[in-house]
């Protein structure tokens, strides 16, 4: 169960969206059990996102929540992998780019809770 939101300074294309999207998709099997098929994405461009006191660069923040733990020696890996997406697709420097984990204990679907 997991969910990517990324909140970003740019604009983006369709093309861009959709090619985020699948680059996202492959990135979520780096966390053991997880997979695309069960990946929610929020995908929101034009924020107004300051770092280091302004916004005159591009700049990203993506939060990753999973339903159980991440593994310690997943996460430097999938640090990589995000920051590397957002540079290639979006041209959004690596230093630009902010990405929080949040593990969760209680997730609902389908009327249910986990």
């Amino acid at each position: 169960m997991p969910f990517i939101n990324s909140s970003v300074s740019v604009s983006m294309t369709g093309q861009q969206k959709e090619t985020l999207k699948q680059k996202l998709g492959e990135a979520i099997s780096i966390i053991p059990g997880k997979s695309e098929q069960w990946l929610m994405l929020e995908l929101s461009d034009n924020c107004d996102l300051y770092f280091q006191g302004n916004n005159s660069m591009p700049s990203a923040f993506v939060e990753i929540k999973v339903f159980g733990s991440i593994p310690a020696d997943c996460l430097d890996k999938m640090t990589e992998t995000i920051c590397g997406i957002y540079e290639d697709c979006l041209q959004i420097k690596k230093d630009r780019t902010y990405v929080k984990y949040e593990e969760c204990s209680k997730w609902g679907w389908n009327g249910k809770n986990f």
